[in-house]
């Protein structure tokens, strides 16, 4: 088994291990795996399944508070990677600064890219791209309850301060 830290792929060394990989099949994902959960988990080992090699691609934290808001992330963006890297199920990280995959998307070239979720496979803005470069787009079922907003929702009901009687 490799090091941890070995799996997480600078953005400037992704196309010499993506040139090791070829004639192998890549899967991709991407997110901001803020608090990993059951749901994480599972989408990944999912993800797995499909190819040969799972690359996940984490957004930096500047991204994450765009997208989330200013009290996001909780942790940041080495300790997600590490945390991820961490997990049997995924081959190579990368942190990328952009809202969405696209440039990391055309580094990586996957084979499939994979979503979870209820999203429309032809509104997602990653579709075309992974088309163009030979590739496939695939939805995988979201774990029911399990999400970091959620996670965060019980955590702020747990601390509030509580009413008596």
């Amino acid at each position: 088994m490799r090091n941890i830290q070995e799996k997480i792929i600078h953005w400037n060394n992704i196309s010499k291990f993506r040139e090791s990989l070829n004639g192998k099949q890549v899967i991709f994902t991407n997110g901001c795996f803020d608090i990993l959960h059951r749901g994480h988990v599972t989408y990944l080992v999912e993800a797995r399944r499909l190819g040969d090699f799972l690359w996940v691609g984490i957004n930096s934290d500047l991204s994450v508070s765009r997208l989330k808001g200013p009290n996001r992330p909780i942790n940041s963006q080495d300790d997600r990677a590490l945390v991820i890297a961490s997990l049997e199920s995924v081959d190579y990280v990368t942190i990328f600064p952009q809202d969405t995959p696209l440039e990391l998307i055309e580094l990586v070239k996957p084979s499939v890219h994979t979503k979870g979720g209820d999203y429309d496979i032809e509104k997602l803005p990653e579709t075309p791209l992974v088309r163009s470069l030979g590739g496939k787009v695939v939805i995988l079922p979201f774990v029911a309850g399990k999400s970091t907003t959620n996670t965060l929702k019980k955590l702020e009901e747990s601390l509030a301060p509580k009413k008596l009687g």
